[in-house]
């Protein structure tokens, strides 16, 4: 009890010996924390913020019939909705069928101005023009828009007019019940899109799990938003690992400067610890846990400091500021303790000094 009680009054003093110097290490120490914390968190930040960019495009999933005979038209059933499964990771999977067909869109219900387009039957219930067909035919929002099929005529109130680049913009979408009608097939689909979140690994699995509760089901992925989130978290992940590595090392480099200079200061007091008996390996155990203490304290502050900028340079890049994540602040604080240690290698040299040299000025 009386050593522990003697180690510890050391520590103080030894770090109440240069104020000014063991400032200047906690200062590198927390701003490689500070730095090490704001890139970890935006990393961690990056998967969620991608995969909800990337959600937000549209679906990724694709359920659709198996064509038995090439050259007809295949259909699904609509219960196919209910076995598919809500969530994934405990995020929601949001579906949406379709059932398409061809028929005859107007203004009104007159057959003699309608033109042939192609029509979605779309749940959950909507009633939308494609941005070029509106163009063509000159609908606005709430226009009356009537579709007819077989003598058969359903009507809605244009809520949307979309333009997403592709062939929807020249189709039209109206509430399944009411394209399931037109097109006589009650209770039938086409195919079904799905949104599915989570990581790449995480989306794959759920297609397995579909493809085995749906064996009558084609169940695939588009290939071109599952890769490209990969490609694209995988090359932000690298380049902040990269910064990361290099800012460590840096801050290594530059305690261990600092140390140096620290060991020639402390090299009488380290020969008259071991001419009074002091072994070795407790005088060097001195240093290390006074590095330690100095990594613990430029942690706790430069990582508090990272994650508040994190959220500022995530709102800066993302444009929504990144969420703090606590397995970073832990992370960040035992790097910083590992860099100040290491950066304290110098003070090996100490153990080499024979007391004897030191008392003769050599």
């Amino acid at each position: 009890m009386p050593d522990r009680r003697m180690f510890w009054r050391i520590i103080r003093r030894l770090l109440g010996a240069n104020r000014g110097r063991l400032f200047v290490i906690l200062l590198a120490l927390g701003a490689g924390a500070a730095v090490t914390a704001a890139l970890l968190n935006l990393q961690v930040d990056a998967k969620r913020r991608l995969t909800t960019e990337f959600r937000s495009l549209g679906a990724n999933v694709i359920i659709a019939a198996r064509n038995a005979n090439p050259g007809e038209p295949s259909t699904l059933s609509d219960e196919l909705l209910q076995e598919i499964p809500s969530t994934v990771e405990g995020q929601r999977v949001s579906a949406t069928a379709f059932l398409y067909f061809l028929g005859g869109m107007s203004h009104s219900s007159g057959p003699k101005d309608s033109t042939t387009v192609v029509v979605a039957g779309k749940s959950p219930a909507t009633c939308t023009v494609g941005a070029r067909l509106a163009a063509q035919m000159g609908f606005r929002l709430q226009d009356e828009l009537w579709v007819e099929n077989r003598n058969r005529q359903e009507s809605c109130h244009v809520t949307a007019i979309d333009s997403t680049g592709g062939a929807e913009d020249d189709q039209v979408s109206i509430p399944l019940d009411a394209g399931q009608r037109l097109a006589n097939q009650p209770g039938r689909i086409s195919l079904i899109q799905l949104s599915v979140p989570g990581t790449p690994t995480a989306i794959n699995n759920y297609i397995s799990v579909l493809q085995q509760k749906l064996p009558d089901a084609d169940v695939r992925p588009i290939r071109q938003f599952t890769e490209a989130e990969a490609q694209i978290y995988n090359r932000i992940s690298g380049l902040l690992s990269a910064t990361v590595a290099v800012v460590l090392i840096l801050t290594a480099l530059c305690v261990m400067a600092a140390m140096t200079n620290v060991a020639m200061e402390r090299k009488n007091d380290v020969g008259l610890m071991k001419a009074i008996g002091g072994a070795t390996r407790r005088v060097l155990r001195l240093f290390l846990v006074e590095s330690a203490l100095l990594g613990l304290a430029g942690g706790i502050l430069g990582a508090t400091a990272g994650i508040l900028l994190s959220i500022w340079l995530g709102k800066a890049v993302f444009g929504v500021a990144a969420r703090p994540r606590l397995i970073v602040y832990p992370v960040s604080v035992a790097l910083t303790i590992l860099v100040a240690i290491a950066g304290a290698y110098p003070l090996k040299r100490l153990a080499s000094i024979r007391p004897a040299s030191v008392f003769r000025g050599e």
